[in-house]
């Protein structure tokens, strides 16, 4: 995936105040959420084997009995284990015909997709509002087309949708956070990926990350639903190449949930760093992709989704 630091100490006071569930809560809370899915539709089925027309009642059920956001969140995310990896799924077909990819999959994922996707359906309660939502989340202020496509995470994705997150990573303590600057041309890319002639200017971003050797002293202080962005340095470029999410374990353990080769998996940030480190150290490229961090995005309280320029917002069922 294509893709200034301030670092107060107020904002890392905060950040470790916090109030996280106790184990004991969590367990509780998880309990109730169990007991008011006991007559869920599709128990053993997965989303990506469901039709559209199965979608829209899980949805409507799960939103119906889980008001929680970020239990949706998990709950939905977890049911797409197992669902199968694969690039360039996604296009702007019908919309425009650069390519004949379609605008949603539920059958596979890569991992911007699986967590995209994620979001829509945790915010809907139809399949509607799902389709339309996905939109919202994937192109800046809901206009579908490859231009106005979130590519870059750091600049497009997280900026667009500042609505839905916030960028925290620079709160957690001088310590365990670095940064680096990007350049983004994205005339350039548009130019040599998809034929588009544009006259976007040349963009710089200073972004900040928790060093991946730190991650461990600061998991307790996220939660459910939290946007993962992977940080790596290739030949001296570093940008955010992988994303997934955050879900708490019922141990009250934070662990990372994404989609990569073979299928989205949920797995320990640990893990995460030692595959991810020792597929550098295996590699024979002469100077190969190399983990540094991590930047967390913490889902807002106050979502409100902002009107798509291109769809009409579909009417909530009563």
């Amino acid at each position: 995936m294509l893709p200034r630091v301030l670092v107060f100490a107020l904002a890392s006071a905060l950040l470790t105040t916090a109030s996280i569930a106790s184990p004991v809560q969590a367990e509780d809370k998880q309990a109730a959420t169990s007991a008011k899915l006991a007559n869920e539709p599709f128990q053993n089925k997965k989303i990506f084997q469901m039709t559209p027309q199965e979608v829209d009642q899980y949805l409507a059920y799960l939103h119906a009995n889980v008001p929680d956001l970020r239990q949706r969140i998990a709950l939905i995310a977890r049911k797409n284990i197992g669902q199968p990896y694969k690039l360039n799924l996604l296009g702007e077909f019908p919309f425009e015909l650069h390519d004949n990819l379609p605008m949603y999959s539920l059958t596979h994922s890569d991992c911007l997709v699986f967590a995209e996707h994620t979001y829509a359906m945790a915010l809907s309660s139809s399949w509607e509002e799902f389709f339309w939502t996905l939109q919202r989340i994937r192109y800046k202020d809901g206009l579908i087309g490859v231009v106005t496509r979130n590519h870059y995470t750091e600049v497009d994705w997280n900026t667009n949708n500042a609505w839905l997150l916030k960028d925290v990573s620079a709160g957690f303590g001088a310590d365990k956070v670095a940064s680096y600057d990007i350049v983004v041309d994205r005339a350039k890319f548009l130019r040599e990926q998809h034929h588009k002639e544009t006259t976007i200017p040349v963009q710089t971003s200073h972004e900040a990350y928790v060093k991946a050797d730190k991650v461990s002293a600061i998991l307790d202080q996220l939660r459910d639903g939290d946007f993962v962005n992977v940080v790596s340095d290739k030949d001296g470029y570093q940008s955010i190449t992988h994303v997934g999410l955050v879900v708490v374990d019922a141990n009250d353990k934070r662990n990372f949930l994404n989609s990569g080769e073979p299928q989205v998996k949920e797995e320990s940030f640990d893990t995460f760093i030692s595959r991810t480190n020792e597929r550098t150290r295996t590699s024979k490229q002469a100077k190969p992709r190399r983990l540094l961090g991590f930047k967390f995005l913490r889902l807002r309280d106050d979502i409100v989704i902002p009107g798509a320029v291109t769809l009409p917002r579909p009417k909530q069922a009563q």
